[in-house]
């Protein structure tokens, strides 16, 4: 019988290095269909149609080979689940079957998470928002470090670093990661600038590589800087005033004719009330 747990060459740990840590038991077996729900704690959001068409045509010529692994529910009785197989899961039900071959195992939360994460980082089935996303959650809830999640999944501090760096993108940025528009080489360029939503849009419309991306970047940047460096000092020290004074980030443009702009840049909706609040107040 194929070893559901069998570890591939190359990566950190697999499922039967985290089953062999915790002395789980196992218990092979096959369960209605309708008995199993989903991961609570599944990072894989999106699932790709094609391939899950393909895998249910699989299943109807040669059934379910490989075992859904699952573990008894917390929450529902007579409810088993996954901790690795959704796709599978998915596919069976789309194929007609009302059985599935499953091993039950015992795992707590934290457990059915590392599970979750080592099988779909293994197969490569994660964009690398769900991938941060499920890093983070290790952080956030199981007070794992960065550290710790690196030696755990059997990749570098530093990739480990970048992933969870994508998350402090702007969403439109984060869903363009999602949809496959943006790389996440492309990505890791743009966090941490303030125009990147409009750099990203010029990287999809004009199909840049990442390291044309890169030097978009730059030039940005430098045209920024140069902006900056010519602008009145009187016009620098207004907008320090103004940021010490309401704690946002303002923008003087003064022309020669002394007209101009006077922008606000707000980083919730609680800041922008609060302008707006300032202006019906006092106009």
């Amino acid at each position: 019988m194929i070893n559901p747990f069998k570890t591939k060459k190359g990566l950190g740990r697999g499922l039967s290095s985290l089953i062999g840590d915790s002395n789980v038991k196992e218990n092979r077996t096959t369960i209605s269909i309708s008995s199993i729900i989903r991961n609570k704690y599944q990072p894989r959001k999106k699932f790709e149609k094609e391939s899950l068409e393909e895998l249910t045509s699989s299943i109807k010529e040669r059934g379910i080979i490989q075992p859904i692994i699952v573990r008894k529910s917390d929450d529902l009785i007579d409810k088993f689940e996954i901790i690795a197989g959704e796709r599978r899961w998915q596919a069976a039900q789309k194929a007609g079957l009302h059985k599935v071959p499953v091993v039950v195992i015992e795992a707590d939360n934290l457990k059915s998470l590392e599970f979750a994460i080592v099988e779909n980082v293994q197969r490569k089935d994660l964009n690398s928002i769900e991938e941060a996303e499920g890093y983070k959650k290790l952080i956030d809830e199981f007070n794992y470090d960065q550290e710790k999640v690196s030696k755990f999944i059997g990749k570098s501090r530093a990739h480990v670093s970048n992933c969870l760096r994508l998350l402090n993108l702007p969403q439109k940025i984060i869903e363009y990661i999602i949809d496959e528009k943006l790389s996440q080489g492309h990505a890791k360029v743009l966090v941490g600038i303030e125009n990147a939503e409009l750099i990203a849009d010029k990287i999809i419309s004009k199909k840049l590589s990442v390291r044309q991306a890169e030097a978009l970047v730059r030039f940005s940047k430098a045209n920024k800087s140069i902006i900056k460096k010519n602008k009145d000092s009187n016009i620098q020290d207004l907008e320090n005033q103004l940021m010490e004074k309401i704690g946002m980030r303002v923008y003087v443009n003064n022309n020669k004719n002394n007209s101009g702009t006077l922008t606000f840049k707000y980083k919730g909706l609680d800041q922008m009330e609060r302008i707006i609040q300032v202006i019906k107040n006092n106009y």
